[in-house]
């Protein structure tokens, strides 16, 4: 049965009869800034007749070359062999170019180059357009650079000369897989351009992030043609968002509507975006509430511009309206949902997404369940985020990574790097937030011989140059052995200056192992590169409390007075029944307060008589002054309390806070956990903390 190939036709853009001048103020925003580097506008050239013979792909002469046919004859040779050569090169290929044809309008891209491979070897076919235009399919729908220089090569061998849609359709080939400097000089030496050309070109530009030569040929074709389509419309739209410049998308905006496609859904869409991104939520949904059809792309654009500025309670009420209004979901929106049920630590919610999502047939999504793996990483169910890794059909880089960190981040160290493993003996490819996430695991584990070996494996296996992040990793790491000499002739040999993070843990472990020199050195290292992050100035404190040097303490204090800075009051909550709790230090306001501190007053005595000695005070990031003179009442442990009174015998509890849980209460609910036989997990602003058995999983290192 032979199959039609009308899809391989040319779409022109419907022409918009009333245009408008294009407003002259874009003009300036961009007229003191340098040409696209390399380039110049060639909008007058003189026509010729093969377009391919003065092209080639910039990376032939890398040695990139496809297979050439056996060499021909000369055409100076006798006349028999000229009859002979134009036989040859006029040779029918119907069968073969049909095959080609018909795998290609079936999605078997791999299999139509390999028949196209043919073609190469033997040479002297007749190929026609619409074999070319199956070709170039295949070079899109694989993104395969080689394909590409494989196709583009063999046409200009055999002197093929394209018509204005196969020129267009070439454009396209180079600019879909990524070959943009190829695609520019293509375009540069078009004979004629039409809308599609120009389209094809400018959305090329805006994909790699060059937004502001995706404007200059903007403008060049207005002028050239004084109309544009939706397309183009909301192509500028998306490269005003890219530049942050709300002016200039506000007047694309009005001239797409006096033209007419104010309404297209394409346009709308675009609106919606790059107001969110250029920080207008308001007219983002005024552009929404204004769409005469809100579809799928719609109700995620205004979600995600919600999301974006953290208001995300706002998006989830979007999300219920979007699927009462019966509007398809698909895998983009529940993806949102889950990271935005992330921000709100709302697990219940996050179960109604992950339902959803099997529900409408995205199952086996690899961006929605990934996003699932991260969420129950984040709020403590680590078990239900492996159940949902475990049941995912095709696995990226991305995912392993999220389940790689989320065991990392409960201590479970050892289970991260027998991931890690399996991730290699599966071949997949790590990058580096993989081994970010796997030197974490190690580091909070103390699993150091492992840790230098996978460090020392980046380079020498996997050609990844270690960076700030993972020489942290390593500092840190080497701070919990007690190896401060080691950690600091670690950031000396660094290739690079030291950053912040380094400095930071360098100070950590200086804190945790008393040693008030190095301590302060990395603080004033610190002071130099963030001078107005309080949290350096509350652990050098505490490294002087630590050590007696109390006149050195003050000074800090008087400094951090100085400069204004000051921690905000903090909170630890609860979710019990469904409905979160949420506690000050020393909170007086809650229903039940009498019970809470009278249940405080009891475990701290039950407590006592296994040793627990509350401590001296201390400062940490984010816990305020106010909060060290009511020690006994920290938010955690009346959180912690509350839970104890609320829930059944036995079942674990999960406390989340937005400080960093202080040394006291760290070591009281160790000891909480052991006299209830409860485990408690909290996840401050550094880690997980899972209590059980008088223990912790952090080896009390954060």
């Amino acid at each position: 049965m032979e199959v039609s190939l009308s899809l391989y036709q040319s779409i022109s853009l419907d022409q918009i009869q009333n245009s408008c001048s294009f407003p002259s103020s874009i003009h300036k925003v961009f007229r003191t800034k340098p040409l696209f580097s390399g380039y110049c506008s060639r909008f007058n050239r003189r026509k010729w007749g093969n377009p391919f013979d003065k092209i080639k792909c910039s990376s032939i002469e890398q040695g990139l070359q496809p297979r050439r046919p056996k060499p021909k004859p000369s055409r100076d040779s006798t006349p028999e062999l000229k009859e002979t050569e134009e036989t040859q090169v006029k040779r029918p290929s119907v069968g073969l170019c049909s095959q080609i044809e018909k795998l290609a309008l079936c999605n078997r891209y791999r299999e139509a180059l390999e028949l196209f491979e043919i073609l190469e070897l033997e040479g002297g076919f007749d190929v026609g357009l619409s074999t070319y235009d199956a070709l170039v399919s295949a070079c899109i729908g694989l993104g395969s650079v080689r394909a590409v220089k494989r196709v583009f090569d063999y046409m200009a061998s055999n002197g093929f000369e394209p018509d204005q849609y196969m020129s267009n359709r070439v454009l396209l080939m180079h600019v879909k897989c990524g070959m943009m400097i190829d695609a520019r000089n293509i375009f540069d030496e078009m004979p004629e351009k039409n809308l599609i050309s120009w389209n094809t070109i400018i959305a090329g530009l805006v994909d790699i992030g060059d937004y502001l030569e995706a404007f200059r040929l903007f403008l060049h074709m207005w002028e050239e043609f004084s109309d544009c389509g939706s397309r183009t419309f909301a192509t500028m739209i998306r490269a005003s968002a890219g530049l942050e410049l709300i002016s200039v998308g506000r007047q694309l905006h009005s001239c797409a509507v006096k033209i007419g496609v104010g309404d297209d859904i394409f346009v709308s869409c675009a609106l919606i975006d790059m107001y969110s991104k250029c920080g207008s939520i308001e007219d983002a949904q005024w552009v929404f509430d204004d769409m005469p059809e809100k579809t799928t792309v719609g109700w995620n654009s205004i979600i995600a511009g919600y999301a974006l500025h953290g208001y995300s309670e706002e998006a989830l009420c979007m999300f219920y309206e979007m699927r009462d209004s019966g509007v398809k979901m698909d895998h983009f929106t529940f993806s949102m949902i889950i990271r935005i049920c992330s921000r709100l630590a709302s697990v219940e919610y996050a179960k109604q997404a992950h339902a959803g999502l099997i529900r409408y047939g995205f199952g086996s999504d690899i961006v929605a369940n990934t996003a699932l793996v991260d969420f129950y990483s984040k709020w403590g169910r680590i078990e239900d985020a492996k159940h949902v890794f475990d049941r995912m059909p095709c696995k990226n880089t991305i995912s392993w990574n999220a389940v790689i960190a989320g065991y990392g981040n409960h201590g479970r160290g050892a289970e991260a790097v027998e991931l890690f493993e399996q991730m290699l003996r599966q071949k997949m490819r790590p990058n580096h937030v993989t081994f970010l996430a796997v030197l974490s695991a190690c580091s909070y584990s103390r699993l150091s011989e492992c840790g230098w070996e996978i460090f020392q494996s980046m380079g020498r296996d996997h050609k990844i140059k270690p960076r700030a992040m993972h020489y942290a990793c390593m500092i840190e790491l080497l701070g919990q052995e007690g190896h401060l000499d080691e950690a600091f002739a670690l950031i000396r040999a660094a290739p690079f200056n030291p950053t912040a993070n380094m400095w930071a843990a360098l100070l950590t472990a200086s804190r945790i192992n008393g040693n008030l020199e190095l301590g302060k050195f990395a603080a004033e290292k610190l002071y130099g590169m963030e001078p107005e992050k309080l949290c350096n100035y509350v652990v050098l404190m505490n490294v002087y409390n630590q050590s007696g040097r109390l006149k050195e303490a003050a000074a800090v204090l008087q400094t951090l007075r100085r400069k204004g800075l000051r921690m905000l009051p903090v909170c630890s909550w609860i979710l019990v029944n469904k409905q979160s709790h949420v506690f000050l230090s020393g909170d007086k306001f809650h229903l039940q307060k009498d019970e809470i501190y009278r249940k405080v007053d009891s475990l701290v005595n039950q407590i006592s008589k296994h040793g627990y000695v509350p401590s001296e005070k201390t400062l940490l990031p984010d816990v305020d002054e106010q909060e060290q003179r009511i020690l006994l009442y920290h938010s955690e442990k009346l959180a912690v309390a509350f839970g104890l009174l609320n829930t059944r015998n036995g079942s674990p509890l999960q406390i989340v806070q937005s400080h960093r849980i202080c040394n006291d209460c760290h070591n009281a609910i160790k000891m909480i956990a052991l006299v209830t036989r409860r485990e408690i997990v909290v996840r401050d602003a550094s880690r997980f903390h899972h209590f059980k058995h008088g223990s912790c999983s952090c080896g009390d290192y954060w």
